[in-house]
């Protein structure tokens, strides 16, 4: 029953295709239009260009970071607020068991100056009052001496020695020469076939002359990326310039030996524009956290 009815409802379409020129449709029937969407074939990459080497060089690099040691001098606005913090927990907080004490010594103090004053109850033996205690500490107190927030090497100014600058983060850089030209660079070396970038970054740290250090590494991924061109006199058509990927570390122990040449320094975010150059310090000033 359905193919009747369907061929009744096609009868008009039908009859306006065949009048119309180029149609394709015969009177004898319709054709059947294919609604399927031709793929185009995906042309292989020549083996050629597979095969081609990238003018860039690949390298990977350390951030090595050295967090602060002690605490900044805080300011007038962070001193008010400390202020303000220490009075308000004293006013709303109970007494603690060295100031119930001290009222009870006190208290002590005040029977034994009435007259009906019974002497058995001290049961003779010698008492340590709560303010014995506190001069006790006064006394260690001032003998302790703090030691101080300036070393030897923020004294001399020595960026190469890793104690200076304690309440600041410091990052490792070294001196690498580049064509003919000597350039501070974070530490890195180029990547070979079947490491890693993380594992090239970890072998930049540890070929370091005179390296006892002992970081941990933040991640398998790199923190950031910087390419440069290499000098004129060394570049070359098929050696442009260099990728760099640079991974995270934060020092857990170790320095570098003292080199003569001065090949490596430990310096401060502040003091990073000295040594690098702008473009570079951009690219290393998106991921660097002063912690």
């Amino acid at each position: 029953m359905a193919a009747p009815v369907r061929r009744v409802l096609l009868r008009p379409l039908r009859r306006i295709l065949t009048q119309i020129p180029g149609s394709g449709v015969a009177s004898s029937g319709c054709r059947q239009l294919s609604v399927g969407l031709r793929v185009p074939a995906v042309q292989k990459p020549n083996d050629a260009v597979l095969e081609s080497p990238s003018p860039w060089r690949l390298l990977g690099a350390v951030f090595v970071q050295r967090l602060a040691v002690i605490s900044r001098d805080r300011s007038s606005i962070e001193k008010d607020f400390a202020e303000l913090l220490k009075q308000t927990e004293l006013e709303r907080s109970l007494l603690a068991d060295h100031e119930l004490r001290l009222l009870e010594d006190a208290e002590r103090v005040s029977r034994k100056q009435e007259e009906d004053y019974d002497s058995d109850e001290d049961s003779g033996q010698d008492i340590v009052t709560a303010q014995d205690l506190e001069d006790t500490w006064d006394q260690k107190l001032r003998q302790f001496k703090p030691a101080q927030r300036l070393t030897e090497a923020d004294k001399k100014a020595d960026r190469t020695c890793l104690e200076r600058c304690l309440e600041d983060s410091l990052v490792l850089l070294v001196k690498e020469k580049i064509g003919s030209e000597d350039v501070w660079l974070l530490p890195q070396v180029q990547w070979e076939n079947g490491e890693t970038l993380r594992e090239t970054a970890e072998r930049a740290l540890t070929t370091l002359t005179g390296n006892s250090i002992k970081a941990t590494f933040l991640g398998n991924a790199p923190c950031g990326v910087y390419k440069y061109k290499f000098p004129k006199d060394v570049r070359t058509e098929s050696c442009v310039g260099a990728k760099v990927f640079f991974f995270k570390a934060l020092l857990g122990s170790g320095d570098l030996a003292p080199n003569k040449k001065g090949g490596h320094v430990w310096v401060s975010k502040t003091e990073l524009q000295d040594y690098l150059k702008p473009q570079y310090l951009e690219q290393v000033g998106r991921f660097m956290v002063d912690l």
